[in-house]
């Protein structure tokens, strides 16, 4: 039974692997008018990828859940569930960024031909991820909130922009998800929030009472209100709220 958990664990780093191969097995496609690119574009089946992540997400949920439940928590369990994150929301993630400044600059004249320099950014974001796990392993304070945003989360609002990408009818949004300068940006500013020592709050519950969860229950009733309005772009909307629940709430959240 104290193996249930870990095999949970290693749930979350399949799901990781197999997204990892829809982003590879796809990267851009490029219809030719001759010899000339004619259109480039990001396949649909990447949404399938950022599927997976998702899947990831609940599994990595649940061992935690398991482990509590079966009294089957484990120092090999933490490590093992740290290895997975760097997985399934540092290098998965990664890689959809490296795909998303592929299509950047392949929109470009000569664009296809772009050096690897200027995709390298995007692995930026995985070695944070092993940082900030690294750093979660050895402080034994963050149960019921963290130092630095935790990987998943950022796992899933990257995971996110296939799906904006392909559902949004909002040009000015799909434009903003092909400007490589923003996907630099993004990889800093989000490579920064994991490292970073910031008070974000853990979505575990203490208790059941109230006023111990009124910033959950915040994010949970606007976290649904976003869903509804805007659909996958609630993603990023979604984790800039918690990011800034957190902060407002940073001295119920410790």
């Amino acid at each position: 039974m104290k193996h249930i958990p870990n095999l949970f664990t290693l749930l979350n780093l399949f799901f990781g692997c197999c997204a990892i191969v829809f982003l590879l097995q796809n990267g851009i496609i490029v219809f030719y008018n001759g010899d000339n690119p004619e259109l480039v574009d990001m396949p649909e089946k990447t949404m399938i990828a950022s599927l997976f992540i998702g899947l990831a997400a609940v599994v990595d949920f649940l061992d935690g859940f398991i482990a509590r439940l079966f009294k089957a928590t484990s120092k090999m369990g933490k490590q093992l569930d740290s290895l997975a994150d760097v997985i399934s929301f540092g290098v998965a993630p990664g890689i959809i960024i490296y795909q998303f400044l592929r299509l950047s600059y392949a929109k470009e004249e000569n664009g296809l031909d772009v050096s690897l320099a200027w995709l390298m950014p995007a692995f930026i974001l995985p070695c944070a991820a092993a940082w900030r796990l690294a750093k979660f392993n050895i402080d034994e304070g963050q149960q019921y909130s963290f130092r630095g945003v935790p990987t998943p989360a950022v796992g899933l609002v990257v995971a996110s922009f296939p799906l904006i990408y392909w559902y949004s009818n909002n040009e000015t949004v799909i434009d903003l998800l092909r400007n490589k300068w923003l996907l630099y940006a993004v990889v800093f500013l989000l490579s920064y929030l994991m490292v970073s020592n910031w008070p974000i709050m853990s979505l575990k519950f203490r208790d059941f009472s109230l006023k111990n969860n009124i910033p959950k229950i915040i994010l949970l009733a606007a976290s649904i209100l976003l869903a509804i309005l805007f659909k996958w772009l609630a993603v990023p909307m979604i984790f800039i709220l918690y990011i800034a629940v957190s902060l407002a709430f940073k001295n119920k959240s410790a």
